[in-house]
């Protein structure tokens, strides 16, 4: 009984850490707008269907606010980009930025 007590104790902590998902790795849900985005950027972000089409996953998140508030206020020229940007809120390019860059994809910034 007392070997089975301590190895039970032993054997614990290693079963707590294989079935812990960290906060940071655990699925966020993707906000509203995501799945306009997804229909050129793929699906979350990391399979574009053009080759002038950016990956979107793994990017900074700092980059990718100050991108679409740029194609929201016109200040990046973009037809597609803009349309798609101008009805943005600042809550929901922030919400659109969090995700994005939260996605694994670039495994080397270039």
């Amino acid at each position: 009984m007392r070997l089975f007590r301590y190895g039970f104790l032993a054997v614990a902590p290693i079963l707590i850490a294989a079935l812990w998902v960290p906060p940071a790795v655990a699925a966020e849900p993707a906000p509203g707008p995501a799945a306009a985005c997804e229909g050129c950027h793929g699906p979350s972000g990391d399979r574009p269907t053009s080759p002038d089409t950016p990956r979107l996953a793994g990017q900074a998140y700092d980059y990718l606010v100050q991108a679409l508030s740029q194609y929201r206020s016109g200040g990046r020229s973009n037809p597609i980009m803009g349309a798609m940007a101008a009805p943005l809120s600042d809550a929901q390019i922030a919400a659109l930025s969090r995700y994005f860059s939260s996605r694994p994809g670039l495994v080397s910034k270039y």
